[in-house]
């Protein structure tokens, strides 16, 4: 994955490559070429609303292909590489793993969409308590849930490929 490439990295890529690199947040390569046909920006917070704006924009065929695209919850257990995201959590009491995954199935059975959440600092007790909320969602407010829990995601993703503000300290 492009990690630390800055704002100015992005916006000197090649449209191919800038396609790639975003691609890797998005996992849609319609957000992707529609992010990196907008560079150059002048801003992070312009592509981060450009990056939102454009994910409310995709239809539902296409939001049910990208949330598929997402690693299963607990598949990636305590990976740095996908720290934040919902692959990475995990806990050592295998009970607590258990009921998580069984929650989420209830969770996919119900809705017939894969379970999404963007897991940052939760722990897999926190993750089991939203998802059970989440069950008593209807399917207009659950597929909206979906796409600002995807827009998270996206952002954390964004967010890593660009690094921290004003880049990373010289060594």
């Amino acid at each position: 994955m492009h990690q630390g490439i800055g704002l100015e990295g992005l916006n000197a890529l090649e449209p191919k490559s800038a396609v790639s690199a975003l691609f890797e947040c998005c996992h849609c390569v319609v957000l992707a070429e529609r992010l990196a046909k907008a560079r150059p920006y002048a801003s992070r917070s312009d592509l981060f609303s450009l990056a939102d704006h454009e994910l409310f924009r995709v239809d539902e065929e296409t939001l049910g292909q990208i949330v598929a695209s997402h690693p299963g919850v607990g598949s990636r257990p305590k990976s740095k590489a996908s720290e934040g995201e919902q692959c990475a959590i995990w806990d050592q009491d295998h009970a607590v793993m258990s009921r998580l995954h069984a929650v989420v199935g209830q969770y996919e059975a119900h809705f017939n969409r894969p379970f999404l959440i963007y897991a940052g600092e939760l722990s897999a007790g926190e993750v089991i308590a939203v998802a059970e909320q989440r069950l008593h969602n209807d399917e207009e407010t659950e597929g909206k849930v979906v796409r600002n829990e995807l827009a998270k995601v996206h952002r954390h993703r964004l967010e890593r490929m660009l690094g921290p503000e004003g880049g990373y300290p010289l060594w």
